[in-house]
């Protein structure tokens, strides 16, 4: 089951999403420290982590799954949001250089099409960096945060997922050492939490970030039938009506 896109922007409209918004940023700019001339995809709700890369990567977009639905993105510019079939990124082969999974593995049965085509679509010499929440932290146990729905993953089972669709794990890491409160006090202080946690109490993190990269040379990924036919016209995740007749009034 799929968090709305709604709910997930309400998430992070408020203090408690913003916090854990400007963390995992920390988290993933360490991952990828540069990003000049490189194609960035983001693959679920992943915007809120992608707008930092937008004017020094060559190009970010950003794909929300059918079920999940899809806002506009950027709400000051050209949008940059599509929905589509998971099963069926509108893609082309080999043309990402680094991707993003994050609110879009929802359960194990939405694994397969989503690896399958993250393999597809990453470039031999690219990254993805895959964030779900942890089977043994707090966060999957208060249902009041995205984190708390869907199914939980153990970093053991992201690398085993990972290395059965032909990705690499390369490195990994835990995040949101904080409780899952929308006290002011602790949000304040979640910095501290962070790095406290990360140190003493590394396991119980929120979320799970594990870097991949694509295996070669093993063999090659078979498309199913339903794969081979012809891709489903892009969907793009139209404008608010207020935003537009704003910037008619405006000219």
């Amino acid at each position: 089951m799929y968090t709305k896109s709604i709910d997930l922007k309400e998430f992070y409209e408020t203090l408690q999403g913003r916090v854990v918004q400007r963390i995992i940023r920390q988290y993933l700019r360490y991952f990828w420290p540069d990003l000049k001339g490189q194609r960035v995809l983001g693959v679920g709700y992943a915007m809120p982590y992608l707008r930092p890369f937008i004017g020094e990567a060559e190009r970010v977009a950003c794909l929300m799954p059918m079920q999940q639905g899809a806002i506009f993105w950027p709400p000051e510019g050209k949008g940059l949001v599509s929905v589509c079939d998971e099963a069926e990124l509108p893609i082309e082969t080999n043309s990402v250089d680094r991707l993003l999974i994050v609110h879009a593995m929802s359960s194990a049965e939405n694994i397969d099409s989503i690896l399958c085509e993250s393999w597809r679509v990453l470039a031999g010499q690219g990254s993805l960096v895959m964030i779900v929440p942890n089977r043994s932290g707090i966060w999957t146990r208060i249902d009041n945060t995205p984190f708390g729905h869907g199914t939980p993953y153990s970093l053991g089972q992201i690398r085993h997922f990972l290395k059965e669709y032909m990705f690499v794990p390369e490195r990994a890491d835990r995040a949101l050492f904080f409780p899952p409160t929308s006290s002011r006090l602790m949000l304040v202080t979640a910095g501290v939490w962070e790095k406290i946690g990360h140190k003493l109490f590394n396991a119980f993190g929120g979320v799970n970030i594990v870097e991949a990269t694509k295996q070669l040379y093993v063999g090659t990924l078979v498309a199913a039938p339903a794969l081979q036919t012809a891709r489903r016209r892009l969907l793009t995740a139209p404008k608010p009506i207020s935003t537009v007749n704003s910037s008619r009034k405006a000219s």
